[in-house]
């Protein structure tokens, strides 16, 4: 699913939304073709479930209309029976975890910056040349995105 460039985009104004509307800081991404890494801060006044779900649930609703207005058939790959639901696009137990101090920032940004060279999906030579990422930010200091915040601790 992820593999397509305007589903990146969808993700990429989605993130953008959540920072513009208070509710996160957003570090460090990348999009992979199954899958995304993203580091953020939830803002005070703002539960992490709620923006979680909300980011979740308004990209998926965004790739199921983009899959729909394009007569994809691989929509059917998506449908679901539940109550709550007609498609499925995310993992339902994402994993959380706690940046909770310097180095092990640093190590996670390493990582995600380098996922799209070191994983079986070698998508590209080096770092700076996947597009749907953040490390040129951390290497020019230039947001093409307009969402990101460098680290400082």
């Amino acid at each position: 699913m992820l593999e397509d460039d305007r589903i990146k985009d969808m993700i990429i104004d989605s993130l953008r939304f959540l920072v513009n509307d208070g509710r996160v800081v957003v570090y460090d991404f990348v999009i992979m073709p199954n899958h995304i890494h993203v580091v953020w801060q939830v803002q005070k006044n703002h539960e992490k479930s709620k923006v979680q779900q909300s980011f979740l649930k308004y990209t998926a609703q965004k790739m199921k209309f983009y899959l729909i207005d394009t007569n994809d058939e691989s929509l059917e790959n998506y449908k679901v029976r539940t109550l709550d639901r007609e498609c499925h696009f995310w993992e339902r137990n994402s994993l959380s975890i706690n940046l909770w101090s310097s180095p092990f920032f640093m190590q996670k940004l390493s990582y995600i910056h380098n996922n799209p060279v070191a994983s079986k999906w070698k998508l590209c030579e080096v770092p700076e040349k996947y597009q749907f990422s953040s490390y040129r930010f951390y290497e020019s200091g230039v947001d093409e995105f307009d969402f990101l915040f460098h680290y400082n601790r």
